[in-house]
């Protein structure tokens, strides 16, 4: 079985560049946004429990979820963003325990990015954790220049989560990329030859 790496980090700190450098090298992505994605797509029985939960206004008129209406509706309301996490997060574990399964069967590195891991728990359902950080200042750029919004909007964001310090001290590695594309290059081939140097990169073919 090969390594399976958990990627996380705060919001708009380059987790997905990250695993896309990684793909670069090898690695096959699973990110927990993507399954997200597929568990909603009309039909599914998760989209029909939103449904159910918070009304056919979530519902674009072509029957998509409307992704931005439903994290407005859940954004500032615990209750509700509970309400949503009850339904989509089992679902999703679920989806990824069988996804991680099957890609570590036939490659050495698989990443699973997941903005979430620890609030989850999905920490158990990875060998090893990269957090990925960035200077608030920068973060706070990249937000704004990403979602639009004041930066008052863009603070509020960043306090909903975990904060970035506890996320790195509880991963076995953290990359920095508050710089460039280049300094984070030379950071995942870093990590790369680190993992090599551990033998965490076995080749699982037969």
């Amino acid at each position: 079985m090969g390594l399976v790496l958990g990627i996380t980090g705060g919001i708009a700190a380059g987790k997905s560049t990250v695993s896309r450098l990684l793909a670069q090298r090898g690695a096959v992505v699973v990110s927990a946004d993507q399954l997200a994605r597929e568990l909603v797509a009309p039909g599914r029985a998760a989209l029909q429990r939103l449904v159910d939960c918070f009304g056919s206004a979530i519902l674009q008129p072509d029957g998509q979820l409307d992704r931005a209406g439903l994290g407005a509706l859940v954004f500032a309301d615990t209750d509700r963003r509970r309400q949503l996490e009850a339904i989509l997060h089992p679902a999703i574990a679920s989806l990824s325990r069988r996804r991680l399964r099957q890609a570590a069967r036939q490659t050495p590195l698989v990443v699973y990015e997941a903005p979430l891991l620890y609030e989850v728990g999905a920490e158990k359902r990875v060998d090893r954790v990269l957090t990925v950080t960035v200077d608030p200042a920068v973060q706070l750029q990249r937000l704004q220049r990403r979602d639009g919004g004041t930066v008052e909007e863009a603070r509020r964001k960043v306090a909903a989560q975990m904060p970035q310090a506890e996320k790195a001290r509880r991963a076995d590695y953290v990359i920095d990329n508050s710089a460039d594309l280049a300094a984070l290059q030379r950071q995942v081939a870093a990590l790369w030859q680190r993992l090599q140097a551990e033998g965490l990169l076995v080749d699982v073919r037969d």
